[in-house]
Order: C-alpha cells, then sequence, then structure tokens
C-alpha cells in the first residue's frame, strides 16, 4: 500500500475508533468515572497498569479499587486510615497483589502531599523527552523503601521495555484533539512527542503495514514505529494507537 493510501486508510480507521463509543470497553473508561484531575491521574494510572491480559477482567479489577478507595481515589491515597488500608489486603490483579498496592498509594500519598498533578512525577521540568520522563519516573517511583518485587510493575526505557502500559498512560493524559476519549491534562510535553504504544497487536499490524521492521517489541522497536508514524502526521503520530490496536484486537485481523 502507497504511503498515501496508508495514510487514507488508517486515519479513516482512527475516526472510527476515536471517539466515545471506544470508552466502555477499554481501560480508559477508569479514568472517565472521575471529573477531578487528580483522580483522573491515579485512576488511569492503576487501569493502565493493570492493562496486560483480558481487558473486561482489566476493568472489573480497576473498578473494584476505585470502590475500595469509596471513589476517591486521591483523597483515599492522602488520608486513608490502617482500617482502610486492611480493606484492601485481599486485593490482587494477576503478579499485582497488596504490597504492591501499599506501596502504590504510600507513593501517592507522598508525592500529592507536595505536589498538585503527577505530571511532575513523569516530566518535572518543559523540553524532557518521553524517554527522559519514563526513566525519570521509574526513579522517583521507588525512591522510598520498597520491596523489590513491585519494581517489576513498573517499566522503563533504560530496561528496554517497550513501556506500553507507560506510553498509553501518557497517551490519555497528554493528547487533547477534543473527541472525548484522550483527557489532555497534561501540558509540560506536547503529542508530537509522545511515543506509541505498543503491544503485541499494534506491533503485529504495525508489521503487516511496514510501519515496523524490528523483530523485537523493545523500546527501540517503539521508537521505530512512532517515526514511521510521525511521516504520516508529526503533530500527532500517537493517534494512529487507535487505528492499529483497534484492527489489531477489534477487527482481529491476521
Amino acid at each position: 500500500m502507497k504511503k498515501q493510501e496508508l495514510k487514507k486508510f488508517l486515519n479513516t480507521k482512527v475516526d472510527f475508533y476515536n471517539q466515545p463509543s471506544f470508552i466502555s470497553a477499554d481501560p480508559v473508561c477508569i479514568p472517565h468515572l472521575f471529573t477531578k484531575k487528580q483522580d483522573i491521574e491515579i485512576a488511569g494510572f492503576f487501569a493502565a497498569i493493570f492493562a496486560w491480559g483480558n481487558r473486561t477482567t482489566i476493568i472489573n479489577k480497576s473498578k473494584e479499587l476505585m470502590q475500595l478507595m469509596g471513589m476517591q481515589p486521591h483523597q483515599f491515597c492522602l488520608d486513608h486510615t490502617a482500617g482502610a488500608l486492611k480493606k484492601l489486603s485481599a486485593f490482587k490483579h494477576r503478579t499485582f497483589n497488596a504490597d504492591d498496592l501499599y506501596y502504590f498509594i504510600e507513593f501517592f500519598h507522598r508525592h500529592y502531599s507536595k505536589h498538585s498533578s503527577l505530571e511532575t512525577a513523569f516530566f518535572p521540568r518543559k523540553g524532557m523527552t518521553v524517554e527522559e520522563g519514563l526513566n525519570h519516573f521509574k526513579n522517583y517511583f521507588f525512591s522510598f523503601e520498597h520491596l523489590k518485587r513491585t519494581e517489576k510493575h513498573v517499566s522503563s526505557p533504560k530496561q528496554k521495555s517497550s513501556c506500553k502500559r507507560l506510553n498509553m498512560y501518557l497517551r490519555w493524559m497528554v493528547r487533547n484533539d477534543n473527541k472525548g476519549v484522550d483527557f489532555g491534562i497534561w501540558k509540560n510535553i506536547s503529542a508530537a512527542d509522545l511515543i506509541c504504544p505498543l503491544d503485541v497487536h499494534v506491533s503485529r499490524i504495525a508489521r503487516q503495514y511496514q510501519l515496523l521492521q524490528r523483530r523485537q517489541d523493545d523500546w527501540e522497536a517503539a521508537l521505530e514505529l512512532t517515526a514511521n508514524l510521525r511521516t504520516l502526521d508529526q503533530q500527532d503520530p500517537v493517534k494512529y494507537d487507535f487505528a492499529l490496536f483497534g484492527t489489531g484486537v477489534m477487527e482481529n485481523k491476521v
């Protein structure tokens, strides 16, 4: 398929999936339960971290956690009691357990006690790249006493990970196209600087359309894919996540 034909095809898919009807069956529905900025940030973060495996399970477990927090995740993280924490002791999602959850809550408590937004945890200053931001975030996130096992739940480019879940989270927080799916509440980086979330579905479709040559689904592959998407739309390359993911998952293309 020629480049202009591919762009037209993918733009059609973006228009089809990037609309409010997409929300209910996707983990992005979790932050959409809230209107307060900090609640959106925390709910979105948990939904993104939980986003591997069956999407229905991801959504249900995320909703379960929000309900355990009284549907006020920001307030809960700031002001929880020992008794409230105890109610979380049975929470589990795949390999994410209560010990991991307790650390996440402790991090949010410490961060939001000093900062009004989670954006500064990723991008404390303007002009940082996503790679710099993600590496900074992991270092900062685990700068308090923690169990080694919890580190596996937060990836970074330094580990060569594609960082699919965190790049998806950044897409939610940064992109602002008024289509109703992404929130656009972070301003220290622009949509043009985002990196496309890369999972097995996206990479399969990307290779099918000659947008990705690298065989491993790692950070270098995410950079390669995004660079090729920028030739289709320099200002908003990650909008094509809707097209690639939608085609790969919703339409189950082979």
